[in-house]
């Protein structure tokens, strides 16, 4: 009888660079989705020269959102629901009435709608404590940005037809002008109880 051959191994010393290559070439190949992030405007340094009367009409035009350690909601000074909050954004916003304690209206000319008066300086401010919750931070983001929203849309439908999101490039730059989101945030703190007050 014949002696039996052996079989050859296979040489695996060069299985860990493949491997490396192989990762290499798909991490070099691949996108990945980038966060956009929220557009957000932050306050403007306090001025001196700035005369008193002209302090008491920028309060006017802004609006205060505190959201409390206990994930309560006060919205210009009093309490209310997250439910409440989008439609109290939208008054604040647009000032349908032209009422002194909302914010005021300026002629400005907007592309496609000719002059129109707008609440071209107003201030959303949002403040949340240190010990609110993440998801209640993120419904009041969404309640605030479903206000300009469907502002938008409305305006949107009421001169072109259709919704904001479907319009051109211009046309949605007009729109943007017409309510141009302003929400500024400041950095968490601890409120205590203050939403509880009142």
């Amino acid at each position: 009888m014949g002696k039996k051959r052996k079989v050859p191994g296979i040489n695996g010393s060069s299985s860990a660079d493949i491997a490396f290559m192989l990762l290499l070439f798909f991490l070099l190949t691949t996108s990945m989705d980038t966060d956009q992030g929220l557009p957000r405007l932050l306050p403007r340094p306090p001025e001196n020269k700035e005369k008193p009367d002209d302090i008491e009409i920028k309060k006017r035009n802004i609006l205060t959102v505190m959201v409390s350690s206990d994930n309560r909601i006060m919205c210009g000074g009093e309490e209310v629901l997250l439910a409440q909050l989008r439609e109290k954004a939208k008054e604040f916003i647009e000032n349908p009435g032209n009422l002194e304690s909302l914010p005021e209206k300026k002629p400005v000319d907007i592309p496609f709608f000719g002059t129109q008066m707008i609440t071209d300086s107003h201030l959303i401010s949002l403040q949340c404590d240190r010990g609110t919750k993440y998801q209640t931070y993120i419904d009041v983001q969404n309640e605030l940005a479903a206000a300009y929203n469907e502002l938008r849309d409305v305006v949107s439908k009421s001169q072109f037809g259709m919704k904001f999101n479907d319009l051109g490039e211009e046309e949605r730059k007009a729109v943007m002008k017409y309510y141009p989101q302003r929400i500024s945030e400041a950095e968490p703190q601890t409120y205590g109880d203050k939403a509880k007050k009142k």
